[in-house]
């Protein structure tokens, strides 16, 4: 990946769209981080532009490898794929400091030799005074020769008077007063870069044209927008999107449910349903309600992001899921079901059941909006015999039931398995005991399935086939 940080960018509108995630690996990927993550993929591939991926792993207590696997595996999952190598900000850490120093010969940061005990000090008298306690370094306009021979920080030198304009494509026109603004420390005493400015730098280095991310960072903008100004460096375009809340209307948390995106994965929520779902979860264009990411790509822009912070329903995610389970690709559908049982820790499918999964997609698709709903409907290609059938469905084999099943067996054990073949055999076995067929199937389905809720008849019969089915029956009847 280009890192050149030694021309200036032209403008933002004249260069190809490059969007980022940036995620701190200190834990798993939350689902506000997914959908983050989805609006700078959908904003990039839809101008056939650059999303990266950068693990901001400065804090180096609280990063950990597993979490920086578990968002790899969190954004794989949702199928976004990012452009080039996965960027590691701590190993930027010279380059960050470099731009510190550039910054010092510019005139646009000093060297500050304040301690920890002077600055809180400081602020403890500007509060009691009932000022706002921004701390002013002393050493910001000092003569370089009465600098001491001692640890220093590097201070940026924020403007003290006026406004700091934040034009921004979702929160519109933000404006701070500089007076609220601090000269914050770009680089520690100990030589360290902040998160301040190492996110400046990694940003322009990349070539970064849209900072897409949560609104949770408004306020960084202004401080960020400073070190932008300092190395005359163009500015990106900003874009705050809301949070994610509850049901509730609250900050979402455990006590809603799920919050990491491989919870979702683990409740067996179709990857294609979940971008849907959480594209639509603060964004809208017009009446659009289901589409592909394809068709999401070429819709996607800033201006149909809303102010409001997005409540997470899962009953509409679940209605999402089934129209994209319903849409489905078969064989796709088929690899991600083997991937849900994988990650579920399910027992995995043998071949022969492989091959009547295949058969049975094109139906069982249509009724499920999960993977845990998806088999609960194939359970009978599952079960093995002697089928054992559950509480409810045992209650239709009663000793009539069981007689219908054996006299129906010899007449199915001839006939061509085909639905218009069997429909008049099975039509005829109800009418001749003067039931509906609506009776004849409740036995029917517990011989097949152990269920009383099962997918049609004639297509499980049809899955299976003739001589599985005809033993199914002989199981139940004897």
């Amino acid at each position: 990946m280009p890192m050149s940080a030694d021309t200036p960018p032209a403008r933002s509108d004249a260069r190809p769209v490059v969007t980022r995630f940036a995620p701190s690996p200190t834990g798993y990927l939350h689902i506000g981080g997914g959908r983050t993550a989805l609006f700078n993929w959908l904003y990039a591939r839809g101008r056939g532009g650059r999303f990266l991926l950068r693990i901001e792993d400065t804090d180096r207590e609280r990063s950990t490898p597993e979490a920086t696997a578990a968002i790899l595996r969190g954004l794989t999952w949702l199928g976004l794929d990012w452009d080039g190598e996965v960027v590691s900000q701590f190993e930027r850490r010279d380059r960050h400091a470099e731009v510190a120093h550039q910054m010092l010969a510019r005139g646009t940061a000093y060297k500050c030799y304040s301690t920890q005990e002077e600055i809180a000090a400081f602020r403890t008298a500007e509060e009691a005074a009932g000022r706002y306690p921004v701390f002013l370094s002393p050493w910001r306009d000092a003569d370089p020769s009465t600098h001491p021979d001692a640890p220093f920080s590097i201070r940026m030198k924020a403007p003290r008077s006026g406004e700091t304009v934040i034009e921004d494509r979702v929160q519109g026109r933000v404006v701070i007063r500089n007076e609220t603004l601090d000269d914050m420390i770009v680089l520690r005493s100990d030589g360290t870069p902040t998160y301040m400015l190492a996110v400046v730098v990694d940003d322009h280095d990349m070539g970064v044209t849209h900072v897409i991310r949560g609104d949770d960072h408004l306020n960084n903008a202004a401080r960020q927008q400073m070190v932008y100004d300092a190395m005359g460096w163009e500015i990106p375009v900003w874009a705050h999107i809301p949070l994610i809340h509850g049901p509730d209307g609250k900050k979402l948390s455990k006590r809603h449910g799920a919050t990491g995106v491989e919870e979702y994965q683990a409740m067996g929520y179709p990857a294609a349903g979940m971008r849907n779902y959480l594209t639509r979860l603060g964004w809208a264009k017009g009446d659009a309600e289901i589409f592909t990411s394809a068709e999401a790509m070429q819709m996607f822009d800033l201006d149909g992001i809303g102010r409001a912070p997005a409540r997470l329903d899962f009953k509409k995610l679940e209605n999402t899921c089934g129209h994209h389970m319903a849409m489905a690709d078969d064989a796709a559908l088929l690899h991600e079901l083997i991937a849900y049982m994988a990650a579920s820790g399910r027992t995995p499918l043998t071949p022969a059941q492989s091959v009547l999964m295949q058969k049975a997609l094109p139906f069982l698709k249509k009724s499920a909006k999960t993977f845990p709903e998806f088999l609960e409907k194939a359970s009978f290609i599952m079960v093995s015999r002697p089928i054992r059938a559950d509480e409810q469905s045992a209650a239709s084999l009663d000793t009539v039931s069981r007689g219908i099943l054996k006299s129906l067996t010899p007449r199915l054990q001839s006939a061509s398995w085909t639905k218009e073949a069997l429909e008049p055999i099975l039509t005829q076995a109800a009418a001749e005991n003067g039931l509906g067929f609506g009776k004849l199937a409740a036995p029917l389905r517990a011989a097949i399935a152990g269920k009383s809720v099962t997918p049609s008849v004639y297509d499980m019969m049809l899955v299976i086939g003739q001589d599985e089915t005809v033993a199914r029956l002989k199981d139940a009847s004897d």
